[in-house]
């Protein structure tokens, strides 16, 4: 007898499994004809690939046994099957679900639904808002020896040899007192019909009626065992569009990717001439929980000729579309296609390229509350694809949405084009933005003063991360240029003259200033960019690090910063008061708190917090 010890995460979430009541406890076996379906799919495909699989006579099937006397529900399959290893990993462990994130939303819902459960890909440990007990019989193909997985629900869980003959999964639930309702047929095929209708095996029940025996006066009621097919196990993609309902399109996802959700839109293609293929993509309502981990599962199956071939495979669709889920099934490909020409085979790379331009099209489609949905999800893996998929980047661009200094929520670039185009008569072909971490900060900047003034449009982008790295490899847009405001001169609120004037005259204020400061800044200069502060610090992206520090951030290293030049306002009160300050103590502390609250209001830190802090008390106190 071997015991062990849940994953800590498991065990919180069967213990908020067991101790919470939902609203919608049918889904266990969803769930778990689902699982059985995956298993299913696993050995048809080493059927057909491996030798020592090819003469075994095989009729995949799902069976669902009720047992009234016995309190419980016996769901079966003869797919691939689990050994001692696989049963720990699978049902021991949570992997790659983002669990914490999970559990922390279960905890904190207020309406005690199971909404997250596909979410987090945690479907299995759903037995448990029915089951007393599970015990899980399997046996992996092509090895000698059978496992159980017993447990309760609670902190451990036993894993013991077993004998079975064949190879699959048994996994036999004792239902609790309050979910005998599961024992009625009835009630089970309506629950099959509704979520599992288009699983391609067949799935059967096998239960026990009790029905009239016999003829005239010998007849009586007996119980009789009887079994029936209660989907229709036609594989939904192979259907035509015509015969398929919207409500069937949107089982079949939930069902086979563990979502509750409705997606936001599918595409359903069939190609035929050169090559011949069927696809069938979703677009999930809520981005996967792993979509950002190295190790995230793809959501795209690939089948051949209706057998299912991999599940694993990340290039199906460019690593920015990782969020799709669906089915790709080619007739040209052969059944025993390895990894490496998964790779590099020429059929799918057309596969490829023809099924992202229809997805792309599909979501530039959206109704605009699923649009700004899917925006709210994906904003970070379309910029991902702007930056990678050179073939699509103006589509991209056209889908891609920023916030604005002008407008409210977001806004489009064409829609940015139109309005500049409008006020400047296109004359100056320049689409402009401000990259940071904080929206708030963004909009505070004193970088953006002179472009109020000027009623001119900038986008604000505070995702730092990503803008930074992707914006500037950009370039153009239907021929209007993206520009950093950082690293321009602001738009021209003085004439030339009249600024030439104002740098000859503080001339000397900025070489006092730059005595103090030092290192600290790489120059100090006039500005015309700003109208309400009174000064305000901007990287020198002519320094030759500028150009590197978007490889340092991609190879995981740390950026190198950049000198910065520090621009003062010759007409604000500040600065005019620090030209005429003789104390050089005062002025000393006045020139630091300029640098450093200008470092302040474009997010940076300053380079001595408590000199700062220091600084500005002794300035605060001498003026009280």
């Amino acid at each position: 007898m071997a015991k062990h010890q849940f994953q800590t995460e498991v065990g919180q979430l069967l213990h908020l499994m067991t101790h919470s009541l939902y609203s919608n406890r049918e889904i266990f076996i969803r769930e778990l004809v689902s699982n059985a379906n995956d298993a299913l799919d696993k050995f048809n495909h080493i059927r057909l690939t491996e030798d020592r699989f090819k003469d075994e006579d095989w009729k995949p099937e799902i069976n669902i046994k009720l047992d009234e006397d016995d309190n419980s529900i016996a769901i079966t399959d003869n797919g691939i099957g689990m050994n001692e290893n696989d049963l720990i990993e699978n049902l021991g462990t949570i992997a790659k679900s983002g669990t914490k994130a999970f559990l922390e939303q279960l905890a904190e819902d207020d309406k005690k639904n199971n909404n997250l459960i596909g979410q987090f890909g945690v479907g299995f440990y759903s037995v448990f808002m029915v089951a007393e007990s599970v015990d899980v019989i399997s046996k992996k193909a092509g090895e000698e020896t059978a496992y159980k997985f017993s447990s309760d629900g609670t902190g451990e869980f036993e894993i013991n040899p077993v004998i079975k003959d064949e190879h699959g999964t048994v996994i036999y639930i004792k239902l609790k007192d309050d979910a005998k309702e599961f024992l009625d047929p009835f009630r089970v095929k309506s629950v099959v019909k509704k979520y599992s209708d288009h699983i391609p095996y067949p799935i059967y029940l096998n239960y026990t009626a009790e029905e009239m025996q016999g003829e005239g006066e010998d007849a009586k009621m007996e119980k009789v065992k009887k079994r029936e097919q209660i989907n229709d196990a036609k594989a939904l993609w192979t259907l035509p569009k015509s015969e398929i309902k919207d409500e069937d399109y949107i089982e079949f996802y939930k069902t086979i990717w563990h979502d509750f959700e409705e997606p936001l839109t599918w595409i359903h293609n069939k190609a035929e001439g050169t090559l011949e293929y069927t696809t069938l993509f979703y677009i999930p309502a809520k981005a996967p929980a792993d979509i950002f981990r190295a190790e995230f599962k793809p959501g795209v199956k690939l089948y051949v000729k209706r057998v299912f071939i991999t599940d694993e495979e990340k290039e199906l669709l460019p690593l920015y579309l990782r969020f799709v889920r669906g089915i790709i099934d080619s007739e040209d490909l052969p059944l025993n296609v390895s990894r490496e020409i998964l790779q590099e085979n020429r059929i799918l790379a057309n596969i490829k390229q023809a099924s992202v331009k229809k997805i792309l099209n599909a979501i530039k489609k959206l109704d605009e509350d699923k649009f700004n949905t899917f925006i709210q999800e994906y904003s970070r893996l379309i910029k991902e694809g702007i930056y990678t998929d050179h073939i699509n980047k103006e589509t991209l661009l056209e889908i891609v949405r920023y916030k604005s200094s002008k407008v409210e929520g977001l806004t489009s670039l064409d829609d940015y084009i139109n309005r500049a185009g409008e006020r400047a008569g296109e004359s100056k072909k320049e689409i402009y933005y401000i990259i940071g971490e904080n929206e708030n900060i963004l909009r505070n900047s004193p970088l953006l003063e002179a472009y109020k003034k000027a009623d001119i449009e900038v986008l604000i982008m505070d995702d730092k991360e990503v803008d930074e790295i992707v914006t500037p490899a950009i370039g153009e847009y239907k021929e209007w240029k993206f520009v950093d405001i950082a690293t321009v001169d602001a738009p021209a609120v003085e004439d030339e003259e009249e600024k030439k004037e104002l740098e000859e005259e503080n001339k000397d204020l900025i070489e006092r200033i730059k005595e103090v400061l030092g290192d600290a800044v790489k120059e100090i200069k006039v500005t015309t960019r700003l109208t309400e502060s009174p000064s305000c610090v901007v990287p020198d992206n002519s320094d030759p690090m500028a150009s590197m520090r978007h490889i340092f951030k991609q190879m995981g290293q740390e950026e190198p910063e950049l000198p910065l030049i520090l621009e003062i306002n010759p007409k604000h009160e500040m600065i005019k008061k620090l030209s005429k300050i003789e104390d050089d103590k005062i002025f000393e502390e006045s020139a630091w708190v300029l640098l450093d609250s200008a470092k302040l209001a474009e997010g940076l830190e300053p380079t001595d917090k408590a000199s700062f802090a220091k600084r500005v008390a002794d300035l605060l106190s001498r003026s009280l």
